[in-house]
């Protein structure tokens, strides 16, 4: 039987090499491992090397006589026996910190919370509505990525919280819609003028248009067409950029067509910058969740992060 799929229902006390305590600056460091789905980057977050990192949870596996990681290219995936020792430790550990925070000068330093989410929400509207908390004490660690990655990443505890834009599945995570994005087909000027009127029954002005996309399979601009005109959008893209504030950039400067998030290039529509090319009346609507896991610790600085999103997204 691999260490993945032992039954040991206690790590603390199973398969241990010495009846000696579990040192705590290891569980500490695994601790710190397990939150960040890396060695390198919890000795970071520790002041430690990366080695000794590496030494230190090899001595509380040999301890444990337990794999509590698996290694990969990129990081470490917590094993089940590491997922039970996390939900053992985390609570009294964090709360020792707290109390060990409080003798030093200028209070406790608070763990970061681990936020990870889209870029382009994360820079145009999560990270400005959470600045004010970093005056209250709280510290961010924030990852962009894709959805499926950042919640395998929030499953596994590397993360606190994640903004997705799709609804998680399954009991490991619990989410609650956020915001609504409405798409919107948009053009420079200059292809506004070439293009003429657009209708949604008929795609031909849009033909001889330069289509600007996320990805090559045009993921955005398939779900609009499919919506809006009924029919499926076999183009290539001329241009692609991984992140929809390069697609605003290239269009503005007249790369071509796309389609954006309305809040996204609210301010380019208002300059006259870009134009709608089509109004709807029941425009393509995308809603985004916060998650977390569910019957993960609760730690003060998330539940302030978590709530401060709740509320600014009242207004978005």
């Amino acid at each position: 039987m691999s260490h993945r799929e032992s039954d040991t229902s206690d790590p603390l006390a199973a398969g241990r090499a010495d009846d000696g305590p579990l040192d705590l600056m290891l569980l500490r460091t695994f601790l710190a491992v397990y939150r960040a789905g890396s060695f390198t980057a919890a000795g970071a977050m520790l002041g430690l090397s990366q080695p000794t990192v590496t030494s230190q949870i090899r001595a509380l596996e040999a301890q444990l006589d337990r794999q509590l990681f698996e290694r990969l290219p990129r990081g470490v995936v917590a094993t089940s026996v590491a997922d039970e020792l996390s939900a053992q430790v985390a609570g009294p550990l964090d709360e020792l910190a707290a109390v060990a925070g409080r003798g030093r000068p200028g209070g406790a330093t608070s763990e970061p919370v681990h936020l990870g989410g889209p870029a382009e929400v994360l820079s145009t509207r999560i990270l400005p509505a959470l600045a004010p908390l970093v005056e209250q004490g709280v510290r961010l660690r924030v990852t962009t990525g894709l959805a499926d990655d950042l919640l395998d990443g929030l499953r596994a505890g590397r993360f606190d919280l994640v903004l997705s834009a799709i609804r998680p599945r399954g009991r490991s995570v619990i989410a609650v819609p956020l915001m609504d994005e409405e798409f919107v087909l948009v053009a420079a000027p200059v292809w506004a003028d070439r293009i003429g009127p657009v209708d949604s029954g008929d795609t031909g002005p849009l033909d001889d248009a330069p289509l600007v996309a996320y990805a090559e399979d045009l993921p955005i601009l398939r779900r609009y067409w499919r919506h809006v005109f009924r029919t499926r959008l076999t183009r290539s893209p001329a241009v692609v950029v991984p992140d929809l504030r390069g697609v605003l950039a290239a269009v503005v400067a007249g790369a071509g067509v796309t389609v954006l998030p309305r809040y996204l290039c609210d301010r380019e529509l208002g300059t006259g910058e870009l134009v709608t090319l089509l109004d709807r009346e029941d425009p393509p609507i995308n809603t985004g969740f916060l998650a977390q896991r569910p019957g993960a610790p609760e730690r003060h600085h998330v539940a302030l992060v978590r709530d401060r999103l709740l509320r600014a997204a009242r207004s978005w």
